[in-house]
């Protein structure tokens, strides 16, 4: 499929007006999920978050980096059949590389200047999920992707 500037800007306004997304990891075979606050970059090919190395998401990373991220924008009304928007991220996550570790950082930071301490204390990992594909769901039922790679 070929990705249209409406579909991109609709992931970009959506990413860029939530500060929290669940990220779903594999643990023991099992669907992990977590709580993340998260940043993305310019060219939407990362997902930047940060997360202490002693959990278990981190354990869950390190066997297997597949990931998921959803974002959405629901507000828990009935309207959100027709008016939420969700993205489903699908990729793989690694340490953030050391080269744009200072940059990606900033770019969290700016977002989340609360987590400053927490994000840049030793025993925290600053990770990106390189971005493969985004599901986009709309009214309800709409589906449309948008690869990456």
């Amino acid at each position: 499929m070929t990705t249209s500037e409406p579909l991109r800007q609709t992931v970009r306004t959506l990413l860029d007006s939530q500060i929290q997304g669940v990220l779903a990891t594999q643990h023991q075979e099992q669907p992990y999920t977590s709580l993340m606050a998260f940043a993305v970059t310019p060219d939407l090919r990362q997902i930047v978050f940060a997360t202490a190395r002693a959990t278990q998401k981190y354990a869950n990373l390190l066997a297997n980096p597949r990931a998921s991220l959803l974002v959405d924008n629901r507000c828990n009304s009935t309207a959100d059949y027709e008016n939420a928007v969700a993205v489903s991220v699908q990729g793989v996550v690694r340490e953030a590389d050391p080269k744009r570790r200072a940059e990606l950082l900033e770019l969290y930071l700016r977002k989340h200047p609360r987590l400053r301490e927490f994000a840049s204390a030793a025993e925290c990992a600053l990770l990106q999920l390189d971005v493969e594909c985004y599901y986009v769901v709309s009214q309800f039922q709409s589906v449309a992707e948008m690869r990456m790679v």
